[in-house]
């Protein structure tokens, strides 16, 4: 069966979450931006308010195919791809990127994938620390607002470029973002080498905004903790998360899962890169 192409399975146009380091790699640049996928190995990315961008920079774009769906499930049925990328050219308000590695998944399983000849994963030799514990005692108000964002995008200090990945959410009127998984994942592993980190809320469930694209997400970035399993504030948060997810209740039953705990630091504006609201 012919591999269907990147645009086939994602559209010609999409809303996107890009990461990228600027050159002191001290911090994350996270941006809310029009993509059109020129072909299998090449996006167009449009910022409406601007970029700092540069050629040769690593980026990493979080590419879905999900617009207006509300109703998740475990197996994630919707295509979804962590686009790592070089840019190759720029100017005030586009860029061209062009691809090093992804992978599209559907649930599961890969859909489609691309690397570029001689393509090696990034070495980390940074050491794994626990996690601090989580400074809440008891559950916060949780944000009533968001029961029907039920999805967001974790981006995590990768080595060379951010990494980025779906996660079911709870959030709190605070801006305090819960969410669970193993600590053996890829994400689980550097969030024990650096655990600062972004979380894009995303807010098509209910409404798309094609002429405001910075609208459809809200960027939290902070400091994640992890919440001690034979806590009061775990035994809250869990009801409360399955409340909100239905789908997620089987991952609490597994021995090795952890909760974290994403203590916003600033609610950051999706446009020149430094700004918090």
């Amino acid at each position: 069966m012919e591999t269907q192409s990147l645009s086939n399975l994602i559209g010609k146009h999409v809303i996107a979450v890009l990461g990228a380091y600027p050159k002191a790699m001290e911090k994350m640049d996270v941006y809310i931006c029009g993509v059109e996928i020129q072909n299998d190995s090449t996006l167009m990315v449009r910022f409406p308010k601007g970029h700092t961008l540069y050629v040769s920079q690593s980026v990493t774009i979080h590419l879905d195919n999900r617009t207006g769906v509300s109703d998740y499930d475990a197996d994630l049925a919707v295509y979804r791809c962590s686009f790592k990328g070089r840019v190759i050219a720029v100017n005030e308000y586009d860029a061209i990127i062009e691809a090093i590695d992804y992978q599209v998944y559907y649930g599961i399983s890969v859909a489609k994938e691309l690397s570029v000849p001689d393509y090696q994963f990034p070495v980390d030799d940074r050491s794994l620390k626990e996690l601090p514990v989580s400074p809440l005692i008891e559950a916060p108000q949780m944000d009533l607002e968001e029961h029907d964002n039920k999805i967001g995008v974790l981006l995590t200090y990768a080595q060379s470029q951010p990494h980025t990945t779906v996660m079911a959410f709870l959030s709190s009127v605070d801006d305090d973002i819960f969410f669970i998984t193993l600590p053996s994942t890829f994400k689980g592993q550097l969030l024990q080498k650096d655990n600062r980190c972004y979380f894009a809320i995303d807010g098509r469930s209910t409404f798309t905004f094609e002429h405001a694209i910075e609208w459809n997400y809200s960027i939290v970035s902070g400091t994640v903790y992890q919440v001690p399993k034979d806590s009061y504030l775990f035994a809250q948060v869990q009801e409360l998360f399955i409340a909100k997810n239905p789908w997620e209740m089987g991952f609490f039953s597994l021995p090795d899962i952890e909760m974290y705990h994403l203590k916003a630091g600033h609610v950051v504006c999706p446009k020149a890169s430094e700004l918090s609201c």
